[in-house]
């Protein structure tokens, strides 16, 4: 009979968001923990970086233990942040809380990793938001697939628009509704 429920703190071992799952270390020794991208996806997260300290509700079955709940989710420090091929951070961007513009929904035209950014579009406007990848390692966000529905916080940046915040729809809408308003 399956283990279920059982409450474990670990940290993300790796999440590759093209195969759809990762690994979380657990502190209890118990081997690792497959965390599963329909669970982050119920649980408002689009990724989970690498470092993030999390908390879990757990079933062990025969292939071993995973993941059926996450509990919390803590991204590393900034300095706890692998920096291998990381661009620097470019100079125009803000903190997200710095910005006092509303969260716009949005569809994610591109967004390449490796070059380290992307664009979207904000519903109802054709004019491309660019995305840096330093904005979503802020926003605890690994990468972004074309057509995702996303929410961005605009700002006037110097060659025009970019998101100076972005949010996984499930998670934007949730907030949105808990401070009983919508999304702009």
């Amino acid at each position: 009979m399956p283990d279920l429920g059982k409450v474990v703190v670990g940290v993300v071992k790796w999440y590759d968001t093209s195969k759809g799952y990762g690994f979380v270390i657990a502190d209890d020794g118990g081997g690792d923990i497959l965390l599963h991208a329909n669970i982050l996806r119920a649980h408002g997260y689009a990724t989970a970086v690498e470092g993030s300290a999390v908390t879990l509700e757990t079933q062990t079955t025969d292939r071993g233990r995973q993941a059926v709940s996450i509990l919390s989710m803590e991204k590393p420090a900034a300095a706890d942040i692998p920096t291998q091929n990381r661009e620097p951070r470019p100079t125009e961007l803000v903190a997200a809380a710095d910005v006092d513009t509303p969260l716009q929904p949005a569809r994610v035209k591109w967004f390449d990793k490796v070059k380290g950014f992307g664009f979207v579009n904000v519903f109802g406007d054709p004019s491309d938001v660019f995305v840096h990848m330093e904005v979503l390692r802020c926003s605890a966000i690994g990468d972004l697939a074309p057509g995702e529905a996303v929410a961005v916080r605009i700002i006037e940046g110097p060659r025009g628009h970019m998101a100076a915040e972005v949010c996984v729809w499930e998670r934007a809408i949730g907030e949105n509704q808990a401070r009983g308003g919508t999304i702009a």
